[in-house]
């Protein structure tokens, strides 16, 4: 059930520490399905602990976060589990794709995790891979592809089991400006192609000129930036 507002994931007055350090101090949050949030800050501001939070892989000390009209933070850590292979997909800077494994199997590994057999997860694999323009390296390892390539890869990974929210943790950070720009195309595009709602942590001003809105944390705190029509 989506709140009644419209908001798929929303969160109010996150707060965590971490020993006497503040990383989140009062943070709000909110995405729609399909809308597409950029979390802007500086180095140490508490962005990548906000989406930890959001994504629940982190508790927050105190606040609330709803998603889908469910209480993340009263959720055991297998249901969150649950939530983050089925409902949350994960685009890191780095990729983390798994090195002994195929580029197609790399895709196919979310879904396989979740029982589904090989051939099924593969086919779904490389219609993903297909969208993302990297089939043809179906049978490559990640040592073996370029990073904007690999990164490609780690989106059809992040959209292969129909999530809800992707969290994208600054997915261009690796990639020159060119590659970049192609590989936020082909995510907020894919994304907003499945009504899928994208979380996009990131310190570039053009990478956040992708998004429908932006958030800028600082100092542990949030606010919501308007856009000029």
């Amino acid at each position: 059930m989506t709140p009644p507002d419209g908001s798929l994931l929303v969160a109010r007055d996150l707060r965590k520490s971490y020993g006497p350090t503040a990383a989140l101090d009062g943070a709000a949050f909110s995405v729609h399905p399909g809308e597409v949030v950029a979390v802007m800050g500086p180095s140490g501001s508490g962005k990548s602990t906000l989406l930890h939070c959001l994504a629940g892989i982190v508790r927050p000390d105190s606040g609330s976060i709803t998603y889908a009209g469910r209480e993340l933070t009263t959720l055991s850590d297998s249901e969150r589990s649950a939530l983050r292979r089925g409902e949350f997909g994960f685009v890191f800077q780095f990729g983390q794709l798994v090195p002994e494994l195929t580029c197609v199997e790399n895709v196919a590994l979310p879904l396989r995790l979740n029982g589904t057999p090989r051939k099924e997860a593969e086919r779904a694999a490389l219609t993903w891979m297909e969208r993302l323009e990297v089939d043809d390296l179906r049978r490559k390892r990640p040592g073996e592809v370029s990073g904007g390539q690999g990164q490609r890869v780690a989106v059809a990974r992040a959209l292969v089991t129909g999530p809800r929210v992707v969290f994208a943790d600054e997915p261009t950070g690796a990639l020159d400006s060119l590659n970049g720009e192609r590989v936020m195309e082909l995510l907020t595009d894919a994304a907003r192609s499945t009504d899928a709602a994208v979380v996009l942590v990131t310190h570039e001003a053009r990478v956040a000129a992708w998004s429908d809105r932006e958030i800028v944390v600082r100092d542990g705190r949030s606010r919501d930036m308007e856009r000029s029509a």
